[in-house]
């Protein structure tokens, strides 16, 4: 009997192995020294339309609008797709851009046009407010907004497509930034998407933002240095128009986004990360909202985690593609929260067993592994997150993981989060700095 202990603990630690061995590999080389290359060649003017897709954002576009109209060029294109809102979302966007407009004249700056119904190339700065109603609820979601912003203007396409959620802040050069990268490398980019924690946070929420940090700044950076490519997050995305144009963006995939990476990355074109750009949203102020936010996120991700995996690894066998095995690597991490969870049920178990008479040898297995994560998790803090998150946030943890299990037991027994439902919002504010 301790024989088969023995060999099920054992086998159970060398599955853990993989997603921790790549964790530590991905925030230790993220530790390195920044790569001082760009890869952006030299090009003409490009012609960039911005997508934001907006459900119900009424609370908190203009502020998004505001950071993101100042990065527009002449022969650039915003498109701002309402929908199916029941509030003033299209009115207020449309308002604020009105008043942009109107303030670049008042400067004798570039005449623009907004809503004149021409295409974008026939005026020297496009504006167009577009509204979706569709009354299927099986079409709702960010893929199907996406999709058909990107149909209004095939027209008269672009050089390259940007992504904005409707609740984000675009540091000043992002666009620019991601647009010229994903224009020089042909590829898709993602930017750094990190979330703002509410204005008067609790340790679950310091601890969320530093998970968050975790997964879309220190991994994707680690990535960027060892050369391979990432995971697109959901907002501050540019893709070539050849790469976009036909991709399967109408979906109601909770996590469209992981989704799209994916499908792009086995057709050839992998997504790259650029941590210079940024992209910043706030994490619910509501703790209801917050617990559906975290559940549709870390639903969808086991849920693209267990049906792509293997098709990644199919495509990377196929194809003869390193870069493909990569990232279903990066995929097979869970979130942290899940990861170390499983960790010290398994090892409490190991050591039981050991107390009873069994080997040690996975207990010692999950030893090295459990100090492998604490050092991921520790050294990502140091680099990037000592001066936003305190050590309270890290003592924190133990609370903010033990939270967690109703949310796992759910997907375990099928109370799966399959439908893409709107975050309740906060208002959002543009920082000064």
């Amino acid at each position: 009997m301790f024989l088969v202990v023995d060999i099920v603990l054992f086998v159970i630690a060398l599955g853990l192995l993989v997603p921790i061995a790549v964790l530590f590999i991905e925030c230790s080389a993220a530790l390195l020294p920044d790569r001082v290359e760009s890869g952006v060649k030299s090009l003409p003017p490009l012609r960039v339309a911005v997508l934001v897709p907006a459900h119900n954002e009424a609370s908190g576009i203009e502020a998004t609008l505001e950071t993101i109209l100042p990065q527009l060029t002449p022969q650039d294109c915003l498109v701002v797709i309402a929908d199916n809102c029941i509030d003033e979302t299209a009115l207020i966007a449309k308002r604020c851009c009105e008043e942009y407009i109107d303030q670049l004249r008042s400067q004798s700056e570039v005449p623009v046009l907004p809503n004149s119904g021409k295409a974008p190339s026939e005026r020297p700065f496009g504006v167009l407010i577009v509204e979706r109603n569709d009354p299927d609820p099986k079409r709702r979601g960010k893929g199907y907004a996406l999709d058909y912003g990107l149909r209004s203007i095939e027209g008269d396409p672009p050089d390259v497509v940007v992504m904005i959620d409707a609740d984000c802040i675009v540091e000043s050069g992002t666009i620019e930034r991601i647009a010229g990268l994903a224009a020089s490398v042909a590829r898709p980019v993602q930017a750094t998407y990190l979330m703002e924690q509410p204005a008067n946070p609790g340790p679950k929420d310091s601890v969320s933002a530093l998970s968050f940090m975790v997964k879309n700044l220190v991994r994707p950076s680690g990535l960027a240095r060892l050369r391979l490519p990432c995971l697109l997050t959901g907002t501050g995305m540019a893709f070539p128009w050849s790469a976009i144009a036909s991709a399967p963006l109408a979906s109601g995939n909770i996590v469209e986004d992981m989704q799209l990476g994916i499908d792009l990355a086995i057709a050839g074109i992998a997504p790259i990360f650029c941590q210079e750009a940024k992209v910043i949203s706030r994490l619910p102020q509501q703790q209801e909202a917050a617990k559906s936010q975290r559940k549709r996120w870390e639903h969808g991700h086991l849920q693209t985690l267990l049906t792509q995996v293997p098709r990644l690894l199919s495509a990377a066998v196929r194809q003869q593609r390193f870069d493909l095995f990569a990232i279903a690597l990066d995929l097979c991490i869970p979130p942290l929260s899940l990861l170390v969870m499983l960790w010290v049920v398994v090892t409490g178990g190991a050591l039981f067993a050991g107390a009873f008479g069994a080997s040690w040898i996975p207990t010692i297995f999950l030893a090295i592994e459990g100090l492998l994560v604490f050092i991921s998790i520790v050294g990502a803090w140091v680099k990037f997150g000592r001066d936003d998150f305190p050590v309270r946030t890290l003592l924190a943890v133990p609370k903010y993981i033990l939270g967690k299990i109703p949310l796992y037991l759910a997907f375990i027994i099928g109370k799966r989060e399959t439908i893409w439902n709107r975050t309740k919002r906060n208002s959002v504010e543009v920082s000064e700095s």
